[in-house]
């Protein structure tokens, strides 16, 4: 197989365990399910992974956290078996991923409908970078930030 195309495969494959990557962080972070093991989200994320909020009202909120199992503490503590989300969904739009040998970078917007233990409701618009590094030929979170665009509480 001539270099360009193993190339262009290789992207290809890239960006393709990259999308299912995430499709599996944001099942895990779905809400109602089965008690989500933090080991299950820290398997998604490099060693050394953060994962922070940014712009100030974003910041504010989620703050900054550093190493895997740093990261899978601070996320899986919104899931069950806590009762902070009765109804948690995210939907992803707006893809943009870019494979550069093993290591990638997408961009989203990501949609979050939430339901809180008190019963109010939320809709979320919110910007996600996300890099990631391919660690013994298997795609990882190194450095995830959210950024919150738009939310507006729901009616019952």
């Amino acid at each position: 197989m001539n270099e360009a195309l193993l190339q262009r495969l290789e992207t290809l494959e890239g960006e393709s365990q990259v999308r299912r990557l995430m499709a599996r962080y944001m099942d895990l972070c779905d809400v109602p399910r089965p008690v989500t093991q933090v080991r299950d989200l820290a398997e998604l994320f490099c060693i050394d992974a953060i994962w922070e909020g940014v712009g100030s009202q974003t910041a504010q909120t989620f703050g900054q956290h550093r190493g895997r199992d740093a990261v899978a503490a601070f996320v899986g503590g919104y899931l069950p078996p806590s009762d902070h989300f009765r109804l948690n969904l995210h939907f992803l739009t707006s893809e943009s991923i870019v494979v550069d040998g093993s290591t990638a970078r997408g961009q989203w917007i990501m949609q979050q409908i939430s339901t809180y233990a008190d019963g109010h409701n939320e809709l979320f618009g919110t910007r996600l970078n996300i890099d990631f590094r391919c660690v013994d030929g298997v795609w990882l979170i190194a450095h995830f930030r959210t950024q919150r665009l738009f939310n507006t509480g729901l009616g019952a």
